[in-house]
């Protein structure tokens, strides 16, 4: 066997008392696309961060090209030929799409930013890429799909890289912007490249990866080729055990309508669309991006005023753009975006829980310390958050853990309607399970969900309905039995 392009060892690393990795092994080869797989918490995110100079090992051994390696910062990682494409987006808003793309890397003239290579350079970079994006719209204008696209690219720019990491990089793309992006990778590997792909997405790994590892527990359970192992067994290689389906749904629709959307139109986005939600229904929101699923959303809630049309709570009517209408109607919403709009990243597991409800526990211009003591921890319980405790930072949790903390403060003004956008983005498969499983509880108890995914196998596994939208308006209507992602794909182009 030729010497690998990548080889990670015997990788340790404690944060204060707590082991992140015991034993972690990860072998790359040129020309491959390596899936690195595992729950939230099994240690993926600890052994890239050593990898790209965020951490230093306790110990253990990296070479690149069999030359051992040492990263003390992530400039160095990068000048050694390895490059990522994070999860969460780090993009600069006010900035440009040129400037995030080659943000410390800007072409000069007489010390100056050149500007026009600058544009020139990205432009030719996003159509080499098949990313139809303006290098000169301002990053924070656009959706956060295509804000992705942009981290991609910003990725690629760094030709000389030859380790490529790609960290759940399709967690916010539609289909259309998936099958592109896998185009890319196939094409980097056949030039010698090294992938590193990391996804909660099991179907991508069958489809885009040659080989994978299985890290549960800040260990290296399993490795092999994919072709060598079923979905069935690589389930069981990262919770430790067999799973007893993936989707939980046990809610029962009823006749009555709880959310009456009529003729709401918000353009460009949202042109007409009308829909009822019932009492006990899940209602799925399929579409590509720019169909304007999060934009509805949007709408519902208040966030956008809605230009004609009408939205109404249980027969009461809401007033358009006005968020603190439809909170008090009994409305709450999960955006896509947990780290930007979802939580205070840097506050604590108690803070971003307590948040929704200030309201409830302030008594006299006071806040009543034991009903929020109680509160947060009625909903870590409830919620099966993994944290040390209250006082923990939000941003040391895993993915999952921290989509269930946004979950639990939603739940804390007691709503009727939930509207969830991409409410597993980014989640493992026992953390999606336990989401799941929420999602249908909440309906049983004579709640309502309206939820937009991009994932197929979740919209038809956890909608009793399923609307597709299509430039702005509703395509078609699927009901559960019987839709299969073709007819939703079909419908959305």
């Amino acid at each position: 066997m030729s010497t690998p392009l990548l080889s990670m060892r015997g990788i340790t690393k404690r944060f204060g008392g707590v082991h992140a990795l015991r034993d972690g092994n990860l072998t790359l080869r040129r020309g491959e696309v390596h899936a690195l797989c595992g729950g939230n918490g099994a240690g993926k995110s600890t052994i890239l961060g050593i990898l790209m100079g965020f951490h230093k090992p306790d110990s253990g051994t990296i070479e690149i090209d069999g030359a051992p390696v040492h990263f003390t910062t992530p400039t160095q990682a990068l000048n050694a030929g390895i490059a990522i494409v994070q999860q969460e987006l780090s993009g600069v808003p006010q900035l440009s799409v040129a400037e995030n793309i080659y943000l410390g890397a800007e072409p000069r003239h007489r010390g100056f930013i050149d500007f026009e290579t600058l544009n020139r350079n990205a432009a030719e970079l996003l159509d080499r890429l098949g990313f139809d994006i303006d290098p000169k719209a301002t990053l924070g204008d656009l959706a956060v799909a295509t804000q992705q696209l942009v981290e991609i690219a910003k990725a690629l720019s760094h030709g000389d890289s030859d380790v490529l990491i790609f960290d759940e990089p399709t967690s916010a793309l539609g289909e259309k912007d998936v099958q592109r992006l896998f185009e890319v990778i196939r094409e980097l590997a056949a030039a010698g490249k090294g992938i590193v792909y990391v996804t909660h997405r099991l179907q991508e790994v069958f489809t885009i990866a040659d080989a994978y590892t299985v890290f549960k527990d800040g260990e290296t359970v399993d490795e092999g080729r994919v072709a060598d192992i079923t979905r069935e067994g690589l389930i069981e290689s990262m919770i430790g055990g067999a799973i007893e389906g993936e989707f939980v749904k046990e809610n029962v629709p009823s006749e009555k309508p709880l959310l009456e959307v009529r003729g709401v139109t918000r353009a460009p986005r949202v042109k007409d669309i009308s829909f009822r939600l019932h009492a006990g229904e899940i209602l799925g929101i399929y579409g590509l991006v720019g169909s304007g699923r999060s934009e509805l959303l949007d709408t519902v809630y208040g966030l956008e005023t809605a230009q004609s049309g009408s939205i109404a709570v249980a027969g009461k009517p809401l007033a358009p753009g006005n968020v603190d209408d439809a909170i008090r109607a009994g409305l709450t919403y999960v955006t896509e975006d947990r780290a930007r709009s979802g939580l205070v990243l840097g506050a604590s597991v108690g803070a971003n829980l307590a948040l929704s409800k200030l309201r409830f526990i302030n008594r006299f211009g006071f806040v009543d310390e034991r009903a929020e003591r109680d509160g947060i921890a009625t909903a870590i319980e409830q919620m099966n958050i993994k944290t040390p405790g209250p006082d923990q930072i939000v941003s040391f949790l895993s993915g999952g853990n921290q989509q269930k903390v946004v979950l639990g403060r939603c739940t804390a003004v007691d709503p009727r309607v939930m509207l969830l956008d991409e409410p597993t983005r980014g989640v493992d498969v026992g953390a999606k399970k336990e989401i799941y499983r929420f999602i249908s509880d909440f309906a049983s108890k004579n709640g309502a969900v309206l939820m937009v995914s991009s994932d197929l196998e979740e919209i038809l596994g956890m909608s009793d309905r399923i609307l597709v939208l299509r430039d702005g308006k509703v395509a078609c209507e699927f009901p559960r039995a019987g839709a299969t992602q073709k007819d939703l794909m079909m419908a959305a182009v």
